[in-house]
């Protein structure tokens, strides 16, 4: 997700025409998918049996194309570790991607394609998020950046996003946007939050330590299936859109990942716990980075909310979508405001404590 950006606008028959043309696919099916600043499309070929989602970044991130290399290479990286990640599938001539000039109603522009594999599952909103399910997200969001550790690639230096908006180290970036919020009573609360990160959480950073972070595990972004030794319960079977990747600490991806995990649950402060235990049974915080967890997890949800603001005003046309997160993280935001950081931590770090390590 960028700052701002044109939004795509390609029909079905031009998407059609793409993938017949790069990819060499006979396509039944072509359908457009809900999306942020990007367009995608489902896509099925049944010839070959494939189910696909064809990826067209939007043209101010496709001038990146050595970012989005990094990107695409990471999805492959990680599949080949265990992460169940899609994967880009070559063009007639080879290429993982493919820069293309298309006209969108505003002129031709040129935007990055890529067709990705499907996987199959339902997003982990439209399930009820066990304490077992919240448990594997957090393991899952930690093992990513672990093994994101081990990661090479010439272009790895385009993961330093020091003016990327999703980024939690550019939460001061904010206060260019939050006039959109003028006249909203919870613009104070996002002012004192971005006021704390500055006193609380920039002098802790230099103890945090410092990974790849995913950088959206939304849940949208998380897919599952039923789990069948299991009963009623549910097993992750997919990690989707590394288009967040950015180079930032291990604290930061835990924070998103409660943050994005209490937007449909019942009870939402409780989250915090084993989404963190799942964690911290892959990397245990040190005192520091638990220290800061409840307001980087405050951080993330004024990002949601200033940010989707803005958007909204740039796209009023996608309103439904760019709202999805912050219509209910309005309430959460305001709940954890008002409970405090002491009642929040009773309830993430009860009989945990013994967990921290200082390392």
């Amino acid at each position: 997700m960028s700052g701002q950006v044109s939004k795509l606008h390609l029909s079905e028959v031009q998407a059609l025409e793409v993938v017949r043309r790069l990819y060499g696919l006979e396509v039944s099916t072509v359908r457009p998918l809900p999306s942020y600043d990007d367009q995608n499309f489902y896509v099925v070929a049944p010839g070959v049996g494939g189910k696909y989602l064809l990826k067209v970044t939007n043209a101010k991130d496709s001038k990146d194309t050595a970012l989005v290399s990094v990107q695409t290479h990471t999805m492959r990286f990680l599949r080949e570790r265990g992460i169940p990640t899609q994967t880009a599938v070559p063009t007639v001539e080879g290429e993982l991607m493919s820069l293309q000039e298309i006209d969108c109603g505003f002129g031709c522009q040129t935007y990055l394609v890529r067709l990705l594999t499907y996987l199959p599952g339902t997003t982990i909103s439209k399930v009820p998020a066990s304490p077992q399910l919240l448990y594997e997200v957090g393991k899952m969001a930690a093992r990513i950046d672990k093994f994101l550790l081990e990661m090479d690639h010439p272009h790895l230096s385009t993961l330093q996003r020091d003016t990327f908006i999703w980024n939690l180290s550019n939460v001061p970036l904010l206060e260019g946007y939050i006039h959109n919020m003028d006249g909203d009573p919870l613009q104070g609360v996002v002012k004192a939050v971005l006021k704390e990160f500055k006193t609380s959480v920039l002098p802790n950073r230099p103890v945090f330590r410092k990974c790849i972070n995913h950088g959206d595990l939304s849940d949208l972004n998380i897919l599952v299936e039923p789990d069948e030794s299991s009963g009623d319960d549910h097993r992750i079977s997919a990690v989707l859109d590394f288009g967040n990747l950015s180079s930032g600490y291990y604290v930061y991806e835990l924070a998103i990942s409660i943050m994005y995990m209490m937007i449909e649950h019942p009870d939402p402060v409780a989250v915090g716990r084993p989404v963190m235990e799942g964690w911290e049974s892959v990397v245990p915080l040190n005192r520091e980075e638990r220290d800061c967890l409840y307001l980087l997890v405050l951080c993330r949800f004024c990002q949601s909310l200033v940010m989707a603001r803005h958007m909204v005003k740039l796209h009023p046309e996608n309103e439904e979508y760019l709202m999805i997160t912050s219509r209910k993280g309005i309430h959460i935001l305001r709940q954890l405001w008002d409970l405090g950081k002491v009642a929040v931590e009773r309830v993430w770090f009860q009989n945990g404590q013994a967990k921290a390590e200082c390392v």
